[in-house]
């Protein structure tokens, strides 16, 4: 009798512990990075293309629920028009965000939306490819949006590819004469791998 007790409670426990389902997950992709032209206040702003990387961790709240923070790197180059002169600012592009993650499960395929509020921080670089050495750190607020799937590889690990955008205020890096007092959207489509815990 007592085997048999022993028996089905190694049989429950095997069975609860395969019903619970990871919670958490951490993901680390490639991206890239591209800011379209803006046009504004008779400055006319261009960004380079670029690659950087992100790193976001995930918390189910329901099995189609989630928060996510993130926090992105690249480097490019901003350049500025006037009627009167011209710059180049080398800089770092930091993102630091948080948002909701709507998700639908379809055998291996998760297809999901996110929506969020995060910080873009532009810092120059002073090298030999900025021109205005007086430049300084632009911290500004935006919303990231974006969607894309995931293809479960195994209970552990997927793959994730997504389009994320971030609608924030073009940097002027404290300059008036690089103000445009325009919006952007910055395009930073991904490609990862997420490990699921």
């Amino acid at each position: 009798m007592k085997k048999m007790i022993l028996l089905g409670a190694l049989v429950l426990s095997a069975a609860v512990g395969q019903a619970q389902e990871s919670r958490q997950d951490v993901s680390v992709s490639a991206i890239g990075l591209f800011g379209p032209q803006v046009n504004g206040n008779s400055v006319r702003q261009n960004t380079s293309s670029t690659y950087g990387f992100l790193a976001s961790y995930r918390y189910m709240l329901t099995p189609r629920s989630a928060l996510e923070l993130n926090y992105s790197f690249a480097q490019n180059q901003q350049n500025y028009y006037t009627s009167f002169l011209t710059g180049q600012i080398h800089q770092r592009q930091q993102e630091l965000s948080g948002a909701y993650v709507y998700n639908l499960n379809f055998k291996n395929f998760s297809p999901f939306l996110e929506a969020g509020v995060g910080a873009l921080i532009f810092t120059p670089i002073r090298d030999f490819a900025t021109t205005s050495l007086d430049t300084k750190q632009n911290t500004n607020i935006g919303a990231l949006f974006g969607g894309g799937v995931a293809y479960e590889l195994s209970p552990s690990f997927d793959i994730r590819a997504e389009y994320r955008g971030f609608v924030v205020k073009a940097p002027n890096f404290g300059l008036d004469s690089f103000k445009t007092n325009r919006y952007e959207v910055i395009s930073m489509p991904s490609l990862g791998v997420a490990y699921h815990f």
